[in-house]
C-alpha cells in the first residue's frame, strides 16, 4: 500500500510520551473458545477517530464508498454527549450514554474518590474500576468467545477482572503492514484459539484535522491513508477463506474552530471554590461548597458571552448529561458549553489552538456526526439507513455474535433490524 505519514499535533505527543510504548501482543494464556461458539460469526470493528460523516465523499476514499455501497451505510452515526474520542469509543463497545458509563469525558473529576481521570494517564487508562457497564469482549468472553484488540478504549483495562485474550497497549509505533497481518494470523489461529470479535483503531485523521482542521490536504491524505488501511485490511482477511463482517466508524466528526478569538477564563469563577475540568468545548466546575453553586451559576449567566451557563439539573434532556443520567456522580455542578465555532481556552499556556475541534452537541453541529459502513455475510446489500445513535452498534455486534446482556443499556435493536439479513433475537442472559 501507498507510505502515508503519521501527523501528531502537541497534544497528542504530549499523551503518547505518558505512555511506556510497548509494542508486544500480550495474550491472556489458558483460554479457549467454546464448541459453541466456534461456530459463530466473525466480527472486525475498526473505528478511524474523527473521520466525520462526509470525510469519504468528500475525499473520494473510493475503497470505503464501494464496499459499503456493496453492504450497508449510513447518512451518519450520531455520537453520544460529549462527542469526543474515550466517551463515544467506549460508548460504541458498551451500548452506555457517557453519563451512565462513567466515562463522562476525555478527563474529569471523581468526587467519591478526589481523583481525576485523564487520557493520558496510563495509570487511569489501565484501571478497570473506571469503567462502567460490560464491553463488549467482557461478555464474549465471559461466554467462552475469545476477542482480540489492536486498540480500543479500555481494550488494556481489566473489566469485571477481564481482558480481551489478544491486545496491545495503546502506542503508535506499530506500522499498517504488521497490524494487518497480526489481524490475519489472528484469524489463522486454530479455532478454539481463534478470535471471533476484534477491534482495530486507527488516528491518522484525527490528528490532522486537529492540526490543519478538516478541510485541509493534510486530512485529506489521512482520509486516503484510512481508506487504503481498510482496503488492504479486508483484502488480507479474505486469505483466511473465512467470511468476516466488517463494520468501519469513526467515534466522532470535526469542525474549524474560531481559535483565533477563545473565551478566557470568567471572571465570575473563584477558583479556590471549584474544582475544574475540561477546556475546549466544555467546562465542568466542581463546587468544594455547595454553598457555592447557585451565587456563581447566577453571576456566570449574568457575564456570559459566546457560551451557555447549565446546572447539572437543567442541562438539556436530550444530551443525557445531567442529574438524572448521572449514574457516576462524575459530571459538574456547573458546565459552560461554548456557541460553535466559540471555544475555551482557560490557561495561559503559550500554545496555540488546532484549528480543529469536536465536542459539542451533534445534534446542533452537524460536522460532529460519525461514519458508519458495514460489509459482510450478516449484512443486507446496498442499503443506505438514516442516522442513528452510537450507542446501537452494541447491539448490533451482539446480534451478529450471539453475545448475551442483561444490564441496562441505551442502544436499541432497530439498527439491526434494519440491516442484517436474519431476523434478530434477544440475547438477554
Amino acid at each position: 500500500m501507498k507510505k502515508y505519514s503519521f501527523l501528531l499535533p502537541a497534544l497528542l505527543l504530549i499523551m503518547l510520551n505518558g505512555y511506556s510504548q510497548d509494542t508486544t501482543q500480550h495474550i491472556i494464556p489458558n483460554r479457549k473458545n467454546s464448541i459453541a461458539q466456534q461456530k459463530k460469526p466473525y466480527v472486525v470493528l475498526i473505528s478511524a477517530d474523527g473521520f466525520r460523516y462526509d470525510f469519504a465523499r468528500r475525499y473520494h476514499a473510493e475503497n470505503l464508498i464501494r464496499l459499503g455501497g456493496k453492504g450497508v451505510s449510513a447518512a451518519s452515526m450520531i455520537p453520544s454527549y460529549p462527542s469526543v474520542t474515550f466517551p463515544n469509543h467506549y460508548a460504541i463497545v458498551s451500548g452506555l450514554y457517557p453519563s451512565h458509563s462513567g466515562l463522562v469525558n476525555n478527563t474529569f473529576y471523581d468526587r467519591a474518590r478526589n481523583d481525576r481521570y485523564a487520557m493520558g494517564n496510563k495509570e487511569k487508562v489501565a484501571d478497570g474500576t473506571w469503567y462502567g457497564g460490560a464491553p463488549l469482549w467482557v461478555l464474549a468472553e465471559q461466554q467462552k468467545m475469545l476477542s482480540a484488540s489492536f486498540y480500543w478504549v479500555a481494550s488494556e483495562a481489566e473489566i469485571q477482572g477481564i481482558k480481551p485474550t489478544y491486545y496491545y497497549v495503546y502506542n503508535e509505533k506499530i506500522d499498517i503492514n504488521n497490524r494487518i497481518a497480526t489481524v490475519v494470523n489472528w484469524l489463522k489461529l486454530p479455532p478454539a484459539e481463534r478470535p471471533h470479535l476484534i477491534t482495530f483503531y486507527l488516528p491518522q485523521v484525527d490528528h490532522a484535522a486537529h492540526l490543519y482542521g478538516p478541510e485541509s490536504p493534510e486530512t485529506e491524505h489521512e482520509v486516503h491513508f484510512v481508506d487504503s488501511a481498510v482496503n488492504e485490511l479486508q483484502k488480507a482477511v479474505k486469505t483466511t477463506g473465512l467470511d468476516v463482517n466488517f463494520i468501519f466508524v469513526s467515534d466522532h466528526g470535526m469542525a474549524k474552530v474560531d481559535n483565533q478569538n477563545p473565551i478566557g477564563i470568567p471572571a465570575a469563577i473563584d477558583t479556590s471554590k471549584f474544582v475544574i475540568s475540561g477546556d475546549g468545548i466544555l467546562v465542568e466546575l466542581y463546587a468544594k461548597n455547595k454553598q457555592d453553586i447557585q451565587g456563581t451559576y447566577n453571576a456566570l449567566k449574568t457575564e456570559a458571552d459566546g457560551y451557555d451557563v447549565y446546572l447539572k439539573t437543567n442541562v438539556p434532556a436530550h444530551l443525557h448529561y445531567g442529574t438524572t443520567d448521572d449514574w457516576h456522580n462524575r459530571i459538574g455542578d456547573i458546565l459552560l458549553v461554548p456557541r460553535f465555532p466559540q471555544i475555551f481556552k482557560l490557561w495561559s499556556n503559550g500554545k496555540k489552538i488546532n484549528p480543529g475541534w469536536h465536542g459539542y452537541d451533534p445534534s446542533v453541529v452537524k460536522e460532529m456526526q460519525a461514519s458508519f459502513y458495514a460489509w459482510g455475510p450478516a449484512f443486507k446489500k446496498r442499503l443506505i439507513v438514516p442516522a442513528f445513535k452510537n450507542v446501537s452498534v452494541f447491539n448490533l455486534i451482539s446480534e451478529i455474535l450471539g453475545i448475551k446482556h442483561n444490564g441496562k443499556i441505551d442502544g436499541t435493536d432497530e439498527l439491526a433490524r434494519k440491516i442484517l439479513v436474519r431476523k434478530i433475537h434477544k440475547h438477554k442472559r
